[in-house]
């Protein structure tokens, strides 16, 4: 059973005016690439632009676009929308690829740690692009519509990139790889459905990662990056705003900027590329084996697979963790860490203020020896050591629709 609004209440942060301040903290730099300030000239513009704007976005550049960071009802308030009720978020930076041919299956089999045949045909599955050290490339959701016809979303920072290297692996299959224009929107939150239906998709999917396409050129999925029940649509560019706008315009939708969308996927434990994961980092050491087909853990012919069963049969050497801190500091990425000894004992990647947890959550790397649940290590805040406990992951408990 959920609760309401993940443990939290939008009058109980209106009554303590103190811990307001946090919101500067959500609007920090959610990416290991660019601060998410006013670099606007240089960034793209999404489709939607006016919408944000009529709705008092304030926008900042993330990966090479202009994107909405907040609204007029400020991060928290966004954030615990979104666990209460329905959030709206564009994320059109991120790019939908169309993987189609006879030869989609033996292709994918090869370019990504999967097992297309034992996908359904509308199921989602959470995959990587890895590079031959099993380092993670990218993150992708990869969606099976038949056994020649495949759809792949990829983050925005990646985008190009990974295009490009999906086709140089396709080169010696009968496949093609293409990027689609389309404008993504995510609705998300317990009310996501009803929003949904009403704006007039009759019959969405009926369990998470699962899929469909409503209408020609559109592209659904039960998914998303917050931890609740929600969408996930691509549509084409000249359905858009007239779709967008009838989502919005729904009393229990509000519109939420990237930084509410950063302490959402924060407390579900998700991590980001490019703070919790990258090129360097293994699905092994980040917690995300479960994403690695069984059968093809071992013995694999997929890119990155050797190196993948040499870390997965030695060990890591570190692990993604759960950390909470003491106190009400949050401690951002990037803080570095040690035991108690004051040794050296890894790294927080995303760190912030949890508004559905009242209290400051991060996630980090520590050494293989020091990932047991109630371990005490220490971070270096300016200086000061600042002691944190590993803690379970998600912080919130995920609201997923299960069948």
């Amino acid at each position: 059973p959920r609760q309401s609004s993940g443990g939290a209440s939008l009058s109980g942060f209106r009554q303590r005016g103190a811990e307001l301040p946090c919101e500067r903290w959500l609007c920090q730099p959610v990416s290991g690439e660019k601060p998410l300030a006013d670099e606007t000239k240089q960034n793209k513009a999404l489709p939607l632009a006016s919408l944000h704007n009529a709705a008092g976005a304030k926008f900042g550049a993330f990966a090479g676009w202009n994107m909405p960071l907040s609204y007029p009802l400020g991060v928290m308030k966004e954030h615990l929308h979104t666990r209460a009720l329905a959030g709206l978020f564009d994320i059109s930076h991120m790019q939908l690829v169309a993987v189609e041919g006879t030869g989609a299956m033996a292709f994918l089999a090869y370019a990504l740690p999967l097992d297309p045949a034992l996908m359904a045909d509308g199921q989602s599955k959470y995959t990587f692009l890895l590079n031959e050290t099993a380092g993670i490339d990218d993150d992708l959701i990869i969606t099976r519509l038949t056994a020649t016809r495949f759809m792949i979303v990829a983050n925005a920072s990646r985008a190009v990139d990974d295009v490009a290297e999906l086709q140089i692996r396709a080169a010696r299959f009968d496949v093609s790889v293409t990027a689609l224009p389309r404008v993504t929107l995510a609705l998300q939150g317990p009310k996501a459905e009803q929003a949904l239906v009403a704006a007039g998709i009759p019959n969405p999917p009926q369990s998470f990662m699962t899929a469909s396409e409503p209408k020609p050129n559109w592209f659904l999925t039960r998914s998303g990056y917050t931890g609740e029940d929600g969408f996930e649509i691509a549509i084409p560019l000249n359905d858009a705003e007239a779709f967008a706008s009838k989502l919005a315009g729904q009393s229990h939708v509000e519109w939420i900027g990237l930084a509410a969308r950063d302490s959402l996927r924060l407390e579900a434990g998700l991590c980001l590329h490019g703070n919790d994961i990258d090129a360097a980092t293994d699905p092994v050491s980040a917690g995300l084996v479960w994403a690695v087909p069984k059968t093809i853990r071992a013995d694999g012919s997929f890119v990155g697979a050797k190196a993948f069963a040499k870390i997965l049969g030695d060990g890591p050497a570190q692990k993604r963790v759960g950390l909470k801190a003491e106190g009400r500091q949050p401690v951002r990425g990037g803080v570095t860490l040690t035991d108690e000894q004051g040794n050296p004992a890894g790294r927080v990647t995303s760190g912030g203020f949890g508004p559905s947890c009242e209290s400051p959550v991060a996630m980090g790397y520590v050494r293989a020896d020091l990932a047991a649940l109630g371990t005490k290590v220490l971070a270096d805040l300016r200086g000061k050591p600042t002691p944190m406990i590993v803690s379970p992951l998600p912080f919130v408990p995920h609201s997923y629709r299960k069948g």
